[in-house]
């Protein structure tokens, strides 16, 4: 058993929760802005329902679990990864549906900072007399929604620098070729990683080196799967870019950013927005302002040592996506962070190693700067 806030969880409410967890995961690439949250409804060690939040605008967790119990959710313990919303928004507030419901107890994982909610969700619960716990897996849960966290409690998104290096720690020639350090399986996986993503952002050097598309393209087992296409956004302090239009195709939305006295065609015609400059580049706090208005969760930044250096240096990178591949390109090539001016052992800049796994040939790690929440 778990003690957490003076409350005992037993091996069962462990193992609901866990699914609960795993339900609420299935959402990932749909769910944004809103969180990620899974909810199962059980007697002792049987579910009677669950459920997961599939798109923004949609029936949430709670409703569909209760969907699913119909008459059996009486009397059950309603497992969710993130507190019952109280305030009737898109949809109606799950607090009063597992009231109505007759649950008799419900335990979740973490409360929602959530202005709305905050608490009020537990709130209602309690009044209406249903036994409510809350604690039980927090890590997993916030770990899970940690770009909606990050958007609700910082004001910014969550950051994560998208990289692919060689043995000896090179992302490129020096003539800036890149193509291809990692394998086709990490190339595959960085699909799954874009599609989570609420932004994937990129800057104009890279806009002219590759021409990138900067979308997710979906391919052999995850064919078919459904997603929402993340912003493309383009760092870009001159419109240089504009030329290139590969990352205005299809269907995903763009956005250029550039400096304020930036001066576009007549016919340029996709959507822009303006940010200061700061010690002659644009001002990345700024920019990270900009996302937070429009609901980004997660950003995921796939650029070139400069731009990953500049947000490394500036403090702002939460997490580093890093995949090694066994080949070497030699001192001439380029790094993986420019930069970071870093002249004495004492100013090193530790990462905490989070995940690692093999992927096809290559290694993948998940790394975050040890002040990361």
């Amino acid at each position: 058993m778990t003690v957490s806030n003076a409350v005992v969880f037993s091996a069962t409410d462990h193992a609901m929760m866990a699914r609960a967890l795993t339900l609420a995961e299935r959402g990932a690439y749909t769910t944004k802005p809103n969180p990620m949250v899974g909810c199962v409804l059980a007697h002792g060690d049987e579910i009677v329902g669950e459920g997961w939040h599939m798109r923004a605008g949609e029936a949430h967790a709670e409703v569909l679990a209760l969907r699913a119990a119909g008459e059996r959710a009486r009397g059950a313990t309603a497992y969710v990864t993130l507190e019952p919303c109280a305030h009737t928004g898109k949809t109606g507030p799950c607090a009063e549906a597992l009231i109505e419901a007759g649950v008799a107890r419900v335990v979740a994982a973490m409360r929602d900072p959530f202005p709305q909610v905050d608490g009020a969700g537990f709130e209602r619960l309690r009044a209406a007399g249903i036994e409510v716990a809350s604690g039980l897996m927090e890590p997993q849960a916030r770990a899970l929604n940690r770009g909606f966290l990050s958007r609700v409690e910082r004001g910014r998104p969550w950051l994560r620098v998208k990289l692919a290096m060689s043995l000896d720690g090179r992302t490129a020639l020096a003539n800036g070729d890149s193509k291809w350090i990692s394998g086709d399986a990490s190339r595959r996986d960085v699909m799954r990683w874009r599609a989570r993503a609420g932004a994937l952002l990129t800057g104009a050097g890279t806009v002219i080196a590759d021409d990138p598309q900067l979308t997710v393209r979906f391919e052999d087992a995850d064919a078919g799967t459904e997603f929402v296409p993340p912003l493309r956004v383009v760092l870009d302090p001159g419109l240089a870019t504009v030329a290139r239009d590969r990352v205005r195709a299809g269907a995903a939305p763009t956005l250029y950013v550039h400096a304020p006295d930036a001066k576009p065609s007549r016919d340029f015609a996709a959507a822009r927005a303006w940010v200061p400059m700061r010690d002659g580049q644009l001002d990345l706090q700024a920019v990270l302002s900009l996302l937070h208005a429009r609901e980004v969760n997660e950003v995921q930044v796939e650029a070139g040592a400069t731009l990953a250096g500049a947000w490394m240096r500036e403090g702002l990178v939460d997490e580093v996506l890093l995949y090694i591949a066994p080949i070497l390109l030699g001192d001439a090539a380029r790094p993986l962070f420019d930069g970071l001016g870093i002249e004495a052992m004492a100013r090193k800049r530790r990462m905490r190693i989070v995940d690692t796994r093999r992927i096809g040939e290559d290694l993948r790690v998940l790394l975050r700067p040890e002040s990361s929440a």
